[in-house]
């Protein structure tokens, strides 16, 4: 998806991607809240993937990971994971729990506002994963080599 079709997306449902989660913080569409302090909100998924869906968003507009404040994507997780274990000390249907966030058209990203899903998993819930076939073959070391090189290199002209 290029910028132009990105800019002109629409969320299933006739949902706006770029303004849904504001809308829904602004509580001018509906939402069953879990959560919400000063930096993140959560609320259950309206498309679940399985019962017990939930997202976690921050409270500030963020497109991507690196529009986000590092406390912020912190509260994130840590409010993501109170919610796994409240999922799982529940009667929701949990053998597992998957965190799953999205950064970019490319990684599945729909709705451009950071968000992070919690959903339970469970034997033949319909949901899984499509592992590309380099997967099972591990490239040279050297190869992992220079990709760690690489980020090392961005991560400190970023320090």
């Amino acid at each position: 998806m290029g910028e132009s079709d990105k800019k002109n997306a629409v969320q299933r449902g006739n949902f706006d991607p770029h303004t849904v989660f504001s809308k829904i913080l602004a509580e001018e569409l509906p939402a069953e809240f879990l959560y919400k302090d000063n930096l993140v909100t959560a609320f259950m998924d309206i498309q679940p993937i399985t019962r017990g869906h939930a997202l976690v968003i921050p409270n500030i507009p963020a497109i991507g990971l690196s529009d986000l404040p590092p406390e912020t994507g912190a509260q994130m997780f840590k409010i993501g994971q109170k919610i796994a274990d409240a999922i799982k000390a529940s009667d929701i249907p949990s053998e597992g729990i998957n965190l799953f966030l999205a950064d970019g058209v490319a990684a599945g990203q729909t709705v451009f506002h950071v968000h992070l899903h919690i959903f339970p998993r469970f034997e033949k819930d319909g949901f899984g994963w499509k592992l590309p076939d380099r997967y099972f073959t591990p490239p040279p070391r050297e190869e992992l080599r220079e990709a760690k090189d690489a980020i090392v290199a961005a991560m400190s002209s970023k320090a």
